[in-house]
């Protein structure tokens, strides 16, 4: 089991940039992929991005994709979100989450462990 704590939200104006952090607890963070999604009011949870074990491979939605970058540190049991050129429609509570599962692991259906998410709110 892993347990998952993000950091890093904010606010921020419309062009800027945040990193977000996911902590993983446990010995075992680099036999996980590691997804974030976001979840808008009133919107369902949306897969963003998601990174393999080894960090080789990393895929995106289309609507943030030149934006966002995903990253992992398995030495230090972390994933990153790296965010620029953030616009409103980017606000949203971000989540990360982990699965054993094999790839693509593009919906909340793939993920097993699930932070309690970090809020992003970008003004206009």
């Amino acid at each position: 089991q892993v347990q998952l704590v993000e950091s890093g939200g904010g606010l921020v104006q419309a062009g800027g940039s945040l990193r977000l952090s996911c902590a993983a607890s446990g010995r075992t963070f680099s036999s996980y992929t590691m997804g974030w999604f976001r979840q808008a009011p009133g919107k369902a949870r949306e897969f963003v991005a998601r990174i393999d074990k080894s960090g080789g491979s990393a895929y995106y939605i289309e609507v943030v994709r030149g934006r966002f970058t995903i990253s992992r540190d398995n030495a230090k049991n972390t994933v990153f979100l790296q965010m620029n050129s953030l616009k409103p429609e980017d606000t949203a509570v971000y989540y990360c989450a982990a699965t054993s599962r094999l790839l693509p692991a593009q919906t909340v259906y793939s993920y097993d462990y699930w932070g309690q998410g970090t809020q992003v709110t970008v003004s206009s």
